[in-house]
């Protein structure tokens, strides 16, 4: 198969129609850039939907991958390998989740990792860890969760209904599972009114919703939420899927606010493009789940976990460009005063535009038309979720292709 229509026809016959795709067969990808089978280049400010967090084919991931695949990909959790230790380690201390008091991290044993392949299956298994925690500690009945209205956290069962989104909830995929309420974000007076029923185990919050709209939630929310959440021993979770591994220029989205969940949620960027998922908790949790209590075959494989090493070793010198490099798109899209934008957001290289007298959807086509690579969000905004590792020539390039779009 060589061309779109080729590639579009097996796609028609043979794989199920899930996806309402864009017209563009990608046939490969470098650095910040990817090109179709026609040969014309693009612009990438999707990274795969925050996946891509190193760009397409950087030599060091590459070679990790390599390397690790001609010695060993794969043999399943009933065996130790090196590389799903050493990433623990290091996801434990990047996220202070496993501190001492005195600054001593990732080796005192009071956090703990548990690896799987996806966004949806990591916060799958940590509302069976919060529900177990709970159970361990008060019995039956205390097991309702609290999440954020225009939340997303995934679309298997828990985490469908985890989302904060009614038009996920199609009634065909009914019954839902249960122990599931919604809050309106920032509004602190409902979730404190939560307080009220007894019924709860956690709080379940995205640092920055994503699919509802690149909406970064209030420090003074999130600073109350977590001292409500202590005070009354309810476990703040938080979804870091889109906003982990350095998008917002922190190693996770919930430094930018000064506070210390009892456990966080990890996928998308993590491996640079290999499926790993997977979620981090503190002392409070790390003794909850035992041998036969949660698993997955694939997850924490040798050869996703090295991609991750590289993926962290890239990164790591280049966290203070993401901030840097995320307010300069920022203000220079606020400079284009272009007539359909009402507003500009997020943190780092996670970025809305908020669009109106225009469809988002449409944005998203006209772009990818002229060579630019964009994602929707929630109902009218256009996300921008480049590689971390972008130039400011290369913004520069992807927001010349963005004016010249919109500009009247």
């Amino acid at each position: 198969m060589e061309n779109l229509s080729e590639i579009k026809s097996a796609y028609e016959s043979s794989i199920l129609s899930t996806y309402a795709r864009y017209q563009v067969a990608f046939a490969r990808g470098e650095g910040c850039k990817l090109f179709d089978t026609e040969g014309k280049a693009y612009i990438d400010f999707a990274a795969g939907v925050a996946v891509n967090s190193v760009g397409h084919s950087h030599p060091k991931w590459v070679a990790a991958v390599c390397e690790q695949a001609a010695q060993l990909a794969h043999v399943s959790n009933l065996y130790y390998t090196e590389p799903g230790a050493i990433l623990a380690q290091r996801l434990c201390k990047l996220s202070g989740l496993g501190s001492n008091k005195d600054g001593k991290d990732g080796k005192d044993g009071k956090s703990g990792v548990f690896f799987c392949n996806s966004g949806a299956e990591a916060v799958e298994g940590v509302i069976k860890t919060a529900r177990k925690y709970s159970h361990d500690k008060y019995g039956a009945g205390r097991h309702t969760i609290i999440t954020l209205e225009d939340s997303f956290h995934g679309r298997l069962g828990a985490s469908l209904k985890a989302t904060g989104q009614p038009k996920f909830h199609k009634e065909y995929f009914a019954p839902f599972m249960e122990g599931f309420r919604y809050v309106p974000a920032n509004d602190f007076a409902a979730l404190e009114a939560q307080g009220k029923s007894g019924d709860v185990c956690a709080l379940l919050i995205e640092p920055i919703q994503g699919e509802g709209g690149i909406i970064p939630l209030c420090e003074d929310y999130v600073k109350k939420a977590a001292a409500f959440c202590a005070k009354n021993d309810w476990l703040l979770i938080c979804d870091e899927v889109q906003t982990g591994i350095g998008r917002t220029g922190e190693w996770f989205g919930f430094q930018n606010y000064g506070v210390m969940p009892d456990a966080v949620t990890v996928a998308k960027g993590i491996a640079g493009g290999l499926p790993l998922g997977g979620f981090i908790v503190g002392e409070k949790l790390r003794d909850t789940l035992g041998a036969g209590d949660h698993g997955s075959t694939y997850g924490g494989n040798p050869l996703c976990c090295a991609a991750a090493l590289a993926v962290l070793d890239i990164l790591e010198p280049i966290l203070p460009d993401v901030k840097n490099n995320g307010a300069y798109m920022r203000e220079k899209i606020a400079e284009m005063n272009l007539p359909c934008v009402s507003e500009i957001r997020g943190r780092g290289l996670m970025i809305g535009v908020k669009m109106k007298d225009v469809a988002h959807t449409e944005v998203v086509a006209k772009l990818l038309a002229a060579g630019l690579v964009a994602l929707p969000a929630g109902a009218d905004v256009l996300r921008f979720l480049p590689p971390l590792v972008i130039s400011r020539a290369e913004i520069d390039a992807g927001l010349a292709i963005l004016e010249k779009t919109l500009k009247p």
